[in-house]
């Protein structure tokens, strides 16, 4: 039994972290230092841990952000390259045009557009991105934001190529003695069992998330429709449209989780959007008669910001138009093909798919020796990854995989655009500079966040019988929660996004703390830090760091509390939906699973 004042110590970064986010609205950029600060203050003050371990776990949280970073580089460089040579413009297009109703609008380029973005960038890329591109096609700026920020939730889990598993998930329970000789003597290695994390999670997101392309056309439809007659049932009208896109998005994205966390996000929506785009051309489930919003001079003032409906274009798209932009065939708009326009992502999918499942090129590019027709090759080990062991004369090591993990590949895929779509110096100096302005502010906060919580995670590791900070955070919540704790497992993770702003910075934060938690309440562990992975990516739904940049690319700063609000409904169903799937699951049909 864990004392009162162990407890207190425990919580008291991450009370301040939401005090200074969420009460003093402090950016990350200010709050995380100092909760760091706070952090190795009480690791080394309280529980005893040496200077050199609270360096070292620090050391190997800043490796962890830098891996992140370079994922998050490269997601970013594909997006704005894509943006600068016009190929993003004609993607969006090729949505567009399918259809005039706005509701048809609302499934194909806030839930479809949407998820593929927060598959191949995450980390607030998609809201930023879509809710100017569906003020350009006539949306109210709030409307927007709505639809955007709601269409994107269930790819969350998977966006910039996995990461919040891969790096959220598989990195800290690796790191960490206790977890990891716990998932080991189960039989698992933590990659495999992180894989099998990312499979409850789209399973937990398949039967709950199936109806967010109609929740996202509800939430349009009631609150953006005719302010005297409010009603769903435009919604119900194209109920059949929404709920076959749903089921076409969650059928490829479930079974693509169970090869990798990578891989979810991209497929569903490349391949459902395929689905839906072919249906809609071919004459089905196509509406019987437009929806469109009240006439412009009947929307209220906070409906719309300094940017009218009409005139927006997707950031950092404006570049591709000017006398550098390419106008030959295959050029910027409608004289591109929609595959051309696509194909770099779809290398990128069959170069991650290559990787990640052709031997031995995984265990090749993660530098480990392979052998081959008798011969035993090694990669450049500084090439292919940095390690480093025994940091500062601790049992602690971090490391980054700069090939196997996705930035490169990213990056690789950016590359090879540039001549396929005949881009400029210009436009390629541009797609540089904008991918790297948007690290700076990420970069400061993860780099602290994350050390805050390896700090956390390792605050037990200097001495046997020493538990850590998190471990002690995860027995007083179990004990208080008991048997009720499957069904707030989502809750956790969605306060921890909440407050980073980020389904990953959530999982690095309370994923060993689910871990433990499920641990002493005897649970699934598997369905446990699948929720908290679920309840991550729900929380983006109300995180004001999204909010706020989604807002601002609409002309429409201020209205940051009114989305909150509304977002509140979407955020409710989830979290219920999936506290009585992983109440279930965890009691009457999976409870055997470790």
């Amino acid at each position: 039994m864990v004392s009162a004042l162990e407890i207190l110590f425990a919580a008291t970064p991450l009370v301040l972290v939401g005090i200074l986010l969420v009460g003093l609205l402090w950016p990350a950029t200010r709050a995380m230092p100092i909760a760091w600060v706070v952090a190795a203050l009480i690791a080394w003050g309280f529980w005893g841990m040496p200077g050199e371990y609270v360096g070292a776990a620090s050391i190997v949280g800043v490796m962890t952000a830098i891996q992140i970073l370079w994922i998050v580089f490269g997601a970013l460089l594909l997006l704005y390259t894509l943006m600068q040579a016009g190929a993003f413009d004609r993607i969006n297009e090729g949505f567009a045009k399918i259809s005039d109703d706005r509701r048809v609008q609302v499934i194909l380029v806030g839930f479809f557009l949407a998820t593929f973005i927060e598959g191949a960038a995450g980390f607030g890329t998609p809201a930023a991105v879509v809710a100017p591109l569906l003020l350009a096609l006539g949306f109210p700026a709030l409307a927007a934001v709505i639809a955007a920020l709601i269409g994107h939730i269930i790819a969350v889990t998977y966006g910039a190529v996995g990461t919040p598993i891969i790096i959220g998930i598989e990195d800290p329970l690796a790191t960490t003695e206790s977890t990891n000789t716990a998932i080991t003597d189960a039989g698992f290695t933590v990659q495999a069992y992180s894989v099998e994390v990312a499979v409850w999670a789209a399973t937990y997101h398949a039967l709950v998330g199936f109806v967010m392309p109609l929740f996202a056309v509800g939430m349009v439809v009631y609150f953006f429709g005719d302010r005297d007659e409010r009603s769903l049932q435009p919604a119900w009208d194209v109920a059949p449209l929404a709920l076959f896109s749903g089921i076409a998005f969650v059928v490829p994205y479930w079974l693509s989780a169970q090869i990798s966390a990578e891989f979810p996000a991209l497929i569903g929506a490349m391949v459902g959007g395929a689905i839906v785009v072919g249906v809609l051309k071919a004459g089905y489930l196509v509406p019987e008669e437009e929806w469109e919003f009240p006439d412009r001079e009947e929307w209220p003032d906070h409906w719309v910001g300094t940017i009218e409906p009409g005139q927006a274009s997707a950031p950092g798209a404006e570049q591709a138009t000017g006398d550098n932009a390419a106008t030959t065939d295959g050029g910027i708009g409608s004289q591109m093909s929609l595959f051309r326009a696509w194909t770099p992502y779809i290398l990128l999918v069959a170069l991650l798919v290559i990787t990640r499942v052709v031997d031995p090129l995984p265990a090749f590019l993660q530098g480990e020796p392979v052998e081959i027709a008798g011969t035993t090759i090694t990669a450049h080990q500084m090439l292919f990854t940095t390690t480093w062991e025994g940091i500062f004369g601790t049992g602690l090591s971090g490391g980054i995989e700069w090939v196997y993990v996705p930035g490169f590949w990213l990056i690789l895929c950016a590359l090879i655009a540039i001549p396929l779509y005949g881009m400029s110096g210009t436009q390629v100096k541009a797609a540089w500079a904008e991918a790297g302005e948007k690290l700076v502010a990420p970069f400061i906060a993860l780099v602290f966040v994350i050390a805050m919580v390896q700090v956390m995670l390792q605050s037990g590791a200097h001495a046997e019988g020493v538990e850590s900070m998190i471990f002690v955070l995860a027995q007083a919540t179990a004990d208080a929660i008991g048997p009720a704790y499957p069904f707030v497992a989502a809750l956790i993770g969605a306060l921890g996004a909440a407050m980073a702003g980020s389904n990953t910075v959530s999982n690095i934060t309370f994923g060993g703390f689910q871990f433990e938690a499920a641990s002493q309440l005897e649970l699934p562990t598997q369905l446990i830090v699948g929720a908290q992975a679920v309840g991550g990516a729900i929380g983006n739904l109300v995180a004001i760091h999204n909010i706020v940049a989604a807002l601002a690319t609409v002309g429409l700063v201020g209205q940051e509390g009114r989305v909150m609000r509304l977002n509140l409904i979407p955020l409710a169903y989830y979290a219920i939906g999936v506290g009585l799937v992983a109440t279930v699951f965890s009691y009457f049909v999976f409870p055997g699973l470790f």
